[in-house]
């Protein structure tokens, strides 16, 4: 009775009171200096690559969760798997940009580490949470993920073909506008108390405040990086990425020391420092590719 009073809300779909209890947050994440610059196409190929290799590891373990409970009825109803699941088209990009030795090279900060324990946590203790989490991914995936697949593509020069921005692709949805209907509907068909349904509205904004924070840690990071004189080669970086696309198992032949010494250029430098960066600040990373408008 009390969660009543002090929530007389509680009525609501789930879905409802999902998006208002995250509408603050939501603006937050929208207007970070990191996803401003996104929107205007000011984006590196090197940021967009630390923020690939961070969503692997984050959605590796969302996902394993979510196959661990996805016959509890706390998450069956949502589970689409078929429809939803990144992690393989998060494999297919990290190969495309960092070759076919990609999980000895990406590096998972702090951050992105805290961020997956606590997905492993609620998945094992309490998996009523874990709606929370997946509608904040794959909806907003779905959503203003959509547009920043295109401004990705154009900004970054990507091929046409869609190589690099598998992540933004849903083969297994045709109706995007139907599928997130269809997604609601079972959310709100979910059986909980007020009390969890509190609980998961709080669990909401805290995978909205990961996000922020690692907007912010990227966003510093990347500002470190300018001052120290890092130089961001793009093109030269998108050439050679181009060149080796067609060879599926490794570099192209006379290539493999050339590749070898840019992305210890381009990523080694920037371990230690994420770390430290994000040693200072809690949260966890994503970086929410698809925030907007859910």
């Amino acid at each position: 009775t009390s969660v009543l009073l002090l929530f007389p809300s509680m009525s609501k779909d789930l879905s409802e009171l999902m998006k208002e209890a995250t509408k603050e947050v939501h603006e937050q994440a929208e207007n970070t200096p990191f996803m401003k610059n996104f929107q205007k196409g000011q984006v590196s190929l090197h940021e967009f690559k630390l923020v690939t290799a961070s969503l692997y590891f984050i959605y590796s373990a969302l996902e394993e969760e979510i196959e661990r409970n996805k016959d509890n009825p706390v998450y069956a109803p949502v589970y689409f798997p078929a429809e939803l699941h990144r992690k393989a088209a998060l494999e297919e990009d990290l190969k495309y940009f960092y070759g076919s030795d990609w999980r000895k090279e990406i590096p998972c900060p702090e951050a992105t580490q805290k961020y997956v324990e606590r997905l492993h946590y609620i998945g094992k203790y309490h998996p009523e949470l874990l709606v929370a989490h997946a509608y904040t991914r794959y909806l907003g995936d779905l959503s203003g993920g959509q547009v920043l697949k295109k401004i990705a593509q154009k900004a970054l020069q990507l091929p046409s073909t869609g190589e690099g921005l598998a992540f933004f692709t849903f083969d297994g949805v045709s109706n995007a506008t139907k599928f997130k209907q269809l997604y609601r509907s079972r959310m709100n068909a979910l059986e909980m108390d007020h009390a969890t349904k509190k609980r998961v509205l709080e669990e909401a904004k805290k995978a909205f405040l990961l996000n922020i924070q690692v907007f912010e840690a990227l966003q510093e990071l990347v500002s470190k990086s300018q001052e120290n004189g890092r130089p961001v080669q793009l093109k030269a970086e998108l050439r050679t990425r181009n060149v080796n696309k067609s060879y599926e198992h490794g570099p192209a032949p006379g290539k493999e020391s050339e590749r070898t010494n840019r992305r210890h250029t381009d990523m080694m430098p920037t371990t230690p420092l994420v770390r430290w960066i994000l040693a200072l600040s809690f949260l966890a990373m994503t970086v929410a590719m698809g925030l907007f408008a859910m």
